[in-house]
C-alpha cells in the first residue's frame, strides 16, 4: 500500500429541487450549510474540520458528479497525478478556487464511468460549535440526525476488475472485503484507505456510472434508531432498516432524499490494519452479508439508482 491519500474529502450529488434537498439534508439529517453558490449549497457534518464535504447541485437529473479523497499534501497530489498518467488514465485539472476555498484538484474517469478527483488543500474552518481548545462533547445547537461524518459510498457499475486495479495499484487503497461468485468473479469491493471497512465500494451492474449511496456516520445504534423515528416523523421514504450488515458489521438504515438518491446512516462497523486479509463472501450468501437479519435482498436495494 502507498501512502498518500487520507480520506474521503467531498462528494457532489445532483438534486432536482434545491429547497427540498436543503430540508432534507439540513433539516432532517442535521448537517450545517455553509455557503450557497450558484446552482450548489455546501454543507458539512459537525465533526469535520473542512470547510464542506457535501456538494448539493440543482440538475434535471438525480445522481453523483464526482467524488473525491483529500490527499496528505500538494507534492502527493502531482505524484499521484503522475501516476494515474503513467497507468494510461486520462487527467482533467481543476484549478483552485473552482471551488470555493478549495485548492486545486485532479480528476479522472473509472472503467465503470464515475468520476474520481484528488485533492490537498481545502479551507479548514473546525468542527462546528465546538473549540479545538478545551472541547466540550457536542454543540448543543446539533438538529436533526445530528450526522457526525460523511463516511463512504457505494457506487454501481461493469467493469469492477479495472476498478480494483487502480484503487490498489495506483491510488494504493486496500480490498478489505469482497463478494464471489463461485468461479472466483468478483461481484462487490469494499476498499479502503484507512482502518475503516471501506471508504469506497463497488457492486458489479451492466450500467455504468450510477449512484447507489451516500453513507454517514452516527454515534451509536441508539442514534440509527432516532434516525428511524426522525424518518417516520418527516415522512421520509425509507428503503429497508434499521437493521445489520454482515458485510462490515455497521448497524444501519438507508432511505431516499427528495430527489430520489439513497442515503445510508450507520454506526459502528469493523476495522482493518494493511496486515490483515480480505475477507470474502460467497455469492450464495449475499443476503446475508448485506442483510443480516433478515438474510436476503430487497429488490430496491438491488434496482433503484440514480
Amino acid at each position: 500500500m502507498k501512502k498518500g491519500v487520507m480520506r474521503p474529502g467531498h462528494i457532489q450529488i445532483r438534486v432536482l429541487d434545491m429547497d427540498e434537498a436543503l430540508k432534507h439534508y439540513r433539516d432532517v439529517m442535521g448537517l450545517i450549510e455553509v455557503d450557497r453558490q450558484g446552482d450548489k449549497a455546501f454543507l458539512k457534518a459537525w465533526t469535520e474540520v473542512d470547510k464542506y464535504s457535501i456538494i448539493l447541485r440543482e440538475a434535471d437529473e438525480a445522481g453523483m458528479d464526482f467524488f473525491s479523497f483529500k490527499v496528505v499534501d500538494e507534492a502527493t497530489l502531482d505524484s499521484l497525478r503522475q501516476d494515474l498518467i503513467n497507468y494510461g488514465l486520462q487527467v482533467t485539472d481543476k484549478p483552485a478556487g473552482d471551488l470555493p476555498d478549495c485548492g486545486r484538484r485532479v480528476q479522472f474517469d473509472l472503467p465503470t464511468g464515475h468520476t474520481i478527483e484528488l485533492f490537498a488543500t481545502k479551507e479548514q474552518t473546525g468542527k462546528w460549535g465546538v473549540s479545538n481548545r478545551n472541547p466540550e462533547a457536542w454543540p448543543l445547537k446539533l438538529s436533526g440526525m445530528r450526522i457526525n461524518r460523511f463516511d463512504h459510498c457505494l457506487l454501481y457499475g461493469d467493469d469492477i476488475d479495472g476498478v480494483l486495479d487502480i484503487f490498489e495499484n495506483v491510488l494504493g487503497f486496500k480490498l478489505a472485503e469482497e463478494a464471489v461468485e463461485p468461479d472466483g468473479n468478483k461481484i462487490a469491493l469494499f476498499l479502503t484507505c484507512s482502518m475503516k471497512e471501506h471508504d469506497i465500494a463497488f457492486i458489479r451492474q451492466p450500467m455504468k456510472d450510477k449512484f447507489h449511496h451516500v453513507s454517514f456516520i452516527l454515534d451509536s445504534w441508539d442514534d440509527v434508531l432516532k434516525a428511524a423515528d426522525i424518518i417516520s416523523m418527516t415522512d421520509t421514504p425509507i428503503d429497508i432498516g434499521p437493521t445489520r450488515h454482515g458485510l462490515t458489521h455497521g448497524e444501519t438504515i438507508y432511505f431516499f432524499d427528495p430527489s430520489g438518491n439513497r442515503n445510508e446512516v450507520f454506526c459502528g462497523g469493523s476495522y482493518t490494519y494493511p496486515d490483515h486479509p480480505t475477507i470474502t463472501w460467497d455469492a450464495e450468501q449475499l443476503g446475508k452479508a448485506v442483510f443480516y437479519h433478515a438474510r436476503e435482498l430487497n429488490e430496491r436495494f438491488l434496482t433503484v439508482v440514480t
